[in-house]
């Protein structure tokens, strides 16, 4: 072979190795970008408004817990197409009274899952005597996903049991604030308010795909949570709400 015949074996196994290893770095690279790519951008406002007593406090509260602790929720997001669920909560009611109760989170492992779960439900009450500010709650999810993780998909959350009756409303909300390509879903609470469900319906549901659930009173809070939550988190597309069967629409 001569000399030159054996230093072109070796070149040519070096770049065969070289090539080898190559690969193997792009595609560990490839499989930790798939698991560092976001699917879901998820903000959940929970009403603390005086209308709002402490044990209604107490069952949203746990509420939240139960649902995102259910199976269901659990196996969504840990099992989810896409990439990771990005999480993060807060409470709301007067124009200024907004305080986060859990900052955003990557659920994608159960202990992140069982630490969001701790945080939520050991949660102390952050106002009790302000109004209903929705327009300055949604504003304020609204900041939040400006500084959260990018998502390839932005939703906000809100849950209540009242309309607007302090501030801006809504629709000012919706022009003024960064929510290009936000969802915004809601969670109605029924019974202190005849006029909370068409007014959700109307003002507050916004983008494609989005869609009001609904609560049988506080009681009904962790079921309606979960439905929502697993809706939300599979990206779920269908036709209106997903409303009580009394109401009309299955």
């Amino acid at each position: 072979m001569g000399q030159h015949g054996k230093h072109r074996t070796l070149v040519k196994a070096a770049r065969i190795l070289a090539a080898l290893a190559l690969a193997a770095v792009t595609a560990v690279a490839t499989a930790a970008g798939a698991r560092a790519e976001c699917r879901l951008a998820l903000v959940l406002a929970l009403d603390v408004s005086s209308s709002v007593d402490q044990r209604e406090y107490d069952l949203q509260k746990l509420g939240l817990a139960t649902a995102l602790n259910s199976i269901e929720v659990r196996t969504a997001l840990l099992h989810g197409i896409g990439g990771h669920v990005e999480l993060t909560v807060y409470e709301w009611s007067g124009r200024y009274q907004q305080e986060i109760v859990l900052e955003w989170t990557r659920l994608d492992t159960p202990a992140a899952i069982d630490h969001a779960v701790s945080v939520i439900a050991q949660a102390q009450r952050s106002h009790s005597r302000f109004p209903t500010a929705i327009g300055y709650a949604l504003g304020y999810g609204a900041m939040l996903l400006q500084r959260g993780p990018a998502c390839k998909r932005q939703v906000i959350d809100v849950s209540g049991d009242g309309v607007n009756n302090e501030g801006f409303g809504p629709d000012l909300a919706y022009r003024n604030f960064p929510m290009k390509d936000v969802t915004v879903n809601g969670l109605v609470i029924l019974g202190a308010d005849s006029e909370v469900l068409p007014f959700y319906r109307r003002e507050v549901r916004r983008g494609p795909g989005a869609f009001v659930e609904t609560a049988r009173g506080f009681e009904d809070f962790a079921a309606a949570m979960t439905r929502k939550l697993w809706r939300e988190l599979n990206d779920v597309m269908v036709g209106g709400d997903y409303a009580l069967p009394e109401d009309g629409q299955g």
